[in-house]
């Protein structure tokens, strides 16, 4: 039946049928002798994370360049952060939903988006940082320069003010403060840098003022 059929077909067509297959198979040949003779490397799994891997050495590295312990894949709300810092409450994400989630909590959420250096998360915790470019411990007076400038206030007291609190207000209340204080003044959200500064200045003194 195929000879019948072939039979009735112009004899270059027949010829080039031929040759199509036969060309299709050398070209399945030499690529399966190819892969035996010079397999594919596996891919490394962490060369997909290029992008991960150098924020976290970023952060890694002005974190131990502040003097500021902390903890990787630690564990918060349910949700596994990129750093923890346990002596601030501070945890450190690259994922939305997971900051979302325990921006809500107790905890101090600070997400890193992809284009952050690392040497700028600085700006974004809620506590004073040193220039780790200085050389020393840089561990500032959380009080310094709250209420300079006013004889006779104390800087603890003036640190409540800022927040707008009194200065009997409970940690929980310090930290719901700076919260939306903070809203206010963080420069990504159009506010002013030095004020942003003074507003994390205090809510440290603060905090330390009520765990005392």
């Amino acid at each position: 039946m195929l000879t019948e059929v072939l039979g009735g077909l112009p004899e270059w067509l027949v010829l080039g049928v031929a040759l199509g297959l036969l060309a299709s198979l050398g070209a399945a040949g030499v690529f399966l002798v190819g892969m035996r003779l010079f397999p594919t490397r596996a891919r490394d799994p962490a060369g997909r994370f290029d992008g991960d891997t150098r924020r976290r050495t970023e952060i890694r590295e002005y974190l131990d360049g502040i003097g500021e312990p902390f903890a990787e894949n630690h564990p918060v709300e349910d949700e596994t952060v990129a750093f923890y810092l346990p002596k601030r409450d501070v945890a450190i994400t690259f994922d939305a939903r997971a900051f979302y989630r325990i921006e809500r909590s107790g905890t101090h959420a600070v997400l890193v988006e992809h284009e952050m250096p690392g040497v700028n998360l600085g700006y974004r915790l809620p506590f004073d940082t040193p220039d780790p470019r200085d050389g020393d411990d840089g561990r500032a007076d959380p009080t310094d320069g709250i209420g300079a400038g006013v004889p006779g206030r104390d800087p603890g007291e003036a640190a409540f003010a800022t927040l707008g609190l009194p200065t009997g207000a409970s940690a929980d209340e310090v930290r719901e403060a700076y919260r939306a204080k903070v809203k206010e003044v963080h420069p990504d959200h159009g506010g002013d840098r030095d004020e942003f500064k003074r507003v994390r200045e205090a809510y440290t003194a603060a905090k330390q003022r009520a765990e005392a």
